[in-house]
């Protein structure tokens, strides 16, 4: 296993806040969780911990942003979209602010913490607002290249990072392209579409189904918003059906946006594979995982279930 996606965030933050001195940080007096603790102890003057406020940490970004300043702003990704929606939607988006939304602890793998701290919504409520972009790195070189992207990029990006360690997919040859998904195998009969931790049990389960002989297309998708569509429905066109894989709910996530995109342009079955419209609970990421079917097995079992 490598870093969990916050933790590659932490080291990255302290590499472009070297390189560009409009880099800001601030955090919700969660800097030891978020890994923002860092940057803070490499460029004091540049953070801020606002406190338990997170309404007040998307404000206080905002106006950072409006005099030239990058913030990256960080909580839990509960809070971060949740209690501050109405001033990202507002303060940061209406205006178009230069505005990074790094929220950690997404999903249901945040574990014990409980169905409370446990955000599935999260990709639903950022692909919502105009001018957002929303990415979702699947391990820890893929968050270096997006932090390094975010910090060059103009306008609000939400980016997704998780808890657990995350399995290394991309080795240091690998360049982030925004808006683009990435092709990791090559398939004719079923397209697993994926993001986030879900892209590592993507590839395993094409690797168990080739057994049967079932040939599987992963498709890696880092930028939920803007969607490669291209991929999607070249996918949806060359294979049989296309089965989504996310860490999030089943609505308004990654499969929502695949849907909606193959049914404009190429319908075609798409078959969904994310918390079944239901809140999270107490129990270890591990568990929660079997019990949402957020595993190399079911991913299995709903292709053959659908070939």
């Amino acid at each position: 296993m490598g870093l969990a996606t916050r933790e590659a965030y932490g080291k990255a933050l302290v590499k472009v806040g070297a390189e560009n001195k409009d880099v800001v940080v601030l955090d919700a007096d969660l800097s030891g969780s978020t890994k923002t603790a860092g940057f803070a102890k490499e460029f004091s003057d540049r953070f801020v911990n606002v406190g338990i406020a997170e309404q007040n940490l998307a404000g206080v970004a905002a106006g950072l942003a409006s005099y030239g300043k990058i913030p990256f702003a960080s909580t839990f990704a509960v809070f971060a979209t949740g209690r501050a929606f109405e001033i990202i939607r507002n303060s940061i988006c209406y205006p178009n602010l230069n505005v990074k939304i790094a929220a950690t602890h997404a999903g249901i793998t945040v574990g014990e913490d409980g169905g409370s701290h446990q955000s599935i919504e999260d990709i639903a409520l950022m692909n919502a607002l105009p001018n957002m972009s929303v990415i979702v790195p699947a391990d820890a070189r893929e968050t270096e290249e997006v932090i390094k992207y975010a910090a060059k990029h103009e306008g609000p990006v939400y980016i997704r990072l998780g808890r657990l360690a995350a399995e290394d997919i991309f080795d240091e040859s690998y360049t982030y392209e925004f808006g683009k998904g990435v092709e990791l195998t090559e398939g004719s009969d079923v397209a697993i579409v994926a993001t986030g931790l879900m892209t590592a049990k993507a590839k395993e389960a094409a690797e168990a189904l080739k057994v049967d002989g079932i040939q599987a297309r992963v498709i890696h998708i880092p930028t939920i918003k803007p969607i490669d569509r291209d991929i999607i429905e070249k996918a949806a066109k060359e294979t049989k059906f296309i089965v989504t894989c996310e860490e999030h709910s089943v609505i308004g996530g990654l499969g929502s946006v695949v849907a909606s995109v193959t049914s404009e342009t190429y319908p075609t079955k798409v078959v969904k594979i994310g918390v079944d419209d239901v809140f999270g609970e107490s129990a270890t990421p591990a568990e929660l995982l079997e019990k949402h079917g957020l595993t190399v097995e079911n991913i299995v079992k709903v292709v053959k279930e659908n070939i």
